[in-house]
């Protein structure tokens, strides 16, 4: 086995990504789990998105609760943004780290954003400028970089010819969504092969669904490969209202309590993060998927020492 990493950075997003695709809940209740969140150790979460009511009404109330919520001190709160539109917003919600996305199937995209891959990098061109006029980085996610619900596979290399474009135009970070759920070790080997042969320096991102229960394992496999930064969402919340059947992220529990068995540091306090992820199941009142919800104590197994 390849020698892994002794810190893993976990970015949570069910505030934005996980919410984004459950029903909706009150303000109240989104600022609870925010805040839950941000006292479990996590350095970095994905707070809202700046997006058109009409389109994710769960995320109608974005302003308010980034207002309302607790920034703690030590944590990174990013945004997601569509366009320039909801990039001001963010901007001037006082967000300095703003994340957009493209998609690498054009069909996917069009149905996202009305718009072609090509279109919509043209536009991330723009909004990268803006973005760092005001002093804020963007981070580009290229959404079904393991395959697309519409076109199926995808190839890896033309994920890489998106980060050349957005690498060229001045992307801070890029990261890969597995949209679809569609990953597994051989493509995620295979993807980040391609964009490290071309894009070396570029800080990257994984973010799985683990809707054919291949997250944790595709986790690992990059891992192997060097990757250290990754999405989960607390109690396995959200997936894509845009990729049918593509339910389920990867729950930060999971991903801690595997990481923190192995002699892994994540920062992440799991008996907090456990409670928080009770708390998000209370709030939108249903079962989560995560299996650590209900595994009994074992979830509270002291790490491995490396």
């Amino acid at each position: 086995m390849a020698e892994l990493p002794d810190f893993v950075s976990i970015r949570e997003v069910g505030p934005r990504d996980g919410l984004q695709n459950e029903e909706p809940i009150p303000t109240d209740a989104k600022v609870r789990l925010l805040d839950a969140l941000s006292g479990t150790g996590v350095r970095r979460i994905e707070a809202v998105s700046f997006v058109h009511p009409k389109a994710i009404p769960q995320m109608a109330d974005a302003d308010e609760v980034w207002q309302r919520a607790a920034k703690a001190d030590g944590v990174h709160y990013s945004a997601l943004v569509p366009n320039t539109r909801g990039a001001q917003r963010a901007l001037a919600a006082g967000f300095t780290e703003i994340e957009v996305v493209v998609s690498a199937s054009d069909t996917h995209n069009r149905r996202n954003v009305n718009r072609s891959t090509e279109e919509s990098l043209d536009d991330i061109a723009e909004l990268i400028d803006l973005l760092h006029s005001a002093g804020a980085t963007a981070e580009v996610i290229v959404a079904t970089s393991f395959g697309c619900p519409y076109e199926g596979d995808v190839d890896p290399k033309r994920v890489a010819g998106i980060v050349d474009r957005v690498v060229r135009d001045g992307a801070d970070r890029v990261a890969f969504g597995d949209t679809t759920g569609m990953g597994t070790p051989r493509r995620v080997r295979e993807l980040v092969t391609a964009v490290r042969d071309r894009n070396a320096q570029v800080p990257v991102l994984l973010h799985f669904h683990n809707t054919r229960g291949t997250a944790l394992a595709n986790m690992l496999t990059a891992m192997e490969l060097g990757i250290t930064e990754f999405d989960a969402s607390v109690g396995g919340l959200g997936g894509c209202p845009y990729a049918p059947g593509a339910s389920g992220n990867l729950a930060t529990e999971e991903a801690v309590h595997m990481l923190h068995d192995m002699g892994i540091d994540t920062g992440i306090d799991l008996a907090a993060l456990i409670e928080a992820a009770e708390l998000a199941e209370h709030l939108v009142g249903k079962k989560l998927p995560s299996g650590v919800l209900r595994a009994g104590p074992r979830t509270r197994l002291t790490p491995i020492p490396s």
